[in-house]
């Protein structure tokens, strides 16, 4: 039995067209059909319906996809059981991140992990576009921003805390805001992306509110963003860290202090699985001991594989 020819099979019924194998799988639409076309011939059976404008599984296809979807399953829990045990840890790491998360903080910590298992490789993708690990194959997903996919194991890291803040040219200018319904009256430089939730949720005192004052910029960016901001051009929402030279050197100036926003996190992804493969184990272990280091007591939520730092 050819495996191979299995596997794309099932990868066609459940992207529901020859396309979406293919890209989930990294070879073309051509080596899709014929695999399957190959399946069909040696099982004598049609296993699909073929139409202008989807697939279909013929009853025989039906059935014979149920029978494989549940072998292939307990196939990929041997092969983590395998990875899980085994004694030398190698393999490829696929990690997507935010931009400036990769660039500030995991540049480093890749760099470091590496040096300590030189049998792992890893390809980075540093994003703001909106993933599906799932289907993309991806390993390890870091967002700034809330994730309710059942199919991921998902740890909360610690607060992206951001605040409002402009820069003293805008605010001698157009004045400053002194509660959150003055910035109805002002020009925001706003963020909009998959991975950063760039709503302005302020609690004005007595309940949470949205503020939405018109933008002549929107970006996917938050180093851009804080850059207009510096230029005068409006007032932003930035996390702190990315933000925290331009504070210091009264570049850029906080504004509501007194008005808390509504706070994203910082969050860690993986698929589901019965058996955790070791280049996980030791990577999530591995970043959160930079974690700790750096964030100590503000850390949310730890896997429970994980061993906290001695007090």
């Amino acid at each position: 039995m050819d495996l191979n020819r299995v596997q794309i099979f099932a990868q066609v019924v459940e992207q529901g067209s020859f396309t979406g194998a293919a890209k989930a799988l990294g070879i073309t639409k051509a080596t899709v059909s014929r695999k399957v076309a190959e399946l069909e011939a040696d099982a004598g059976a049609q296993l699909l319906f073929r139409t202008t404008r989807a697939l279909k599984l013929t009853e025989a296809g039906s059935s014979y996809y149920n029978r494989i979807s549940k072998i292939l399953v307990d196939l990929q829990n041997a092969e983590d059981q395998l990875s899980a045990n085994q004694e030398i840890i190698k393999g490829n790491l696929k990690i997507v991140c935010p931009i400036e998360l990769g660039q500030l903080f995991l540049g480093r910590i890749f760099a470091q992990f590496l040096t300590a298992y030189p049998d792992i490789t890893i390809d980075a993708e540093l994003t703001n576009r909106k993933v599906d690990v799932i289907e993309e194959g991806i390993d390890i997903l870091f967002q700034i921003t809330e994730s309710n996919d059942a199919r991921l194991q998902q740890y909360e890291i610690v607060n992206a805390h951001k605040a409002l803040m402009a820069s003293p040219t805008y605010l001698a200018k157009h004045g400053t805001p002194t509660v959150p319904q003055d910035l109805a009256h002002h020009t925001a430089i706003k963020l909009q992306s998959a991975h950063i939730d760039g709503s302005w949720k302020i609690f004005d005192g007595k309940q949470w509110v949205a503020m939405e004052p018109k933008a002549q910029l929107t970006v996917n960016n938050v180093t851009l963003a804080r850059e207009a901001a510096i230029e005068g051009l409006g007032i932003t929402a930035v996390p702190s860290l990315i933000a925290q030279e331009a504070l210091e050197k009264k570049l850029l100036i906080p504004v509501l202090e007194d008005y808390p926003m509504l706070q994203t996190k910082v969050t860690v992804s993986f698929p589901q699985r019965a058996y955790l493969p070791r280049k996980y184990r030791v990577f999530i272990e591995f970043l959160y001991a930079a974690v700790f280091k750096r964030w100590q007591d503000r850390v949310l939520q730890v896997p429970d594989f994980v061993s906290p730092p001695a007090e």
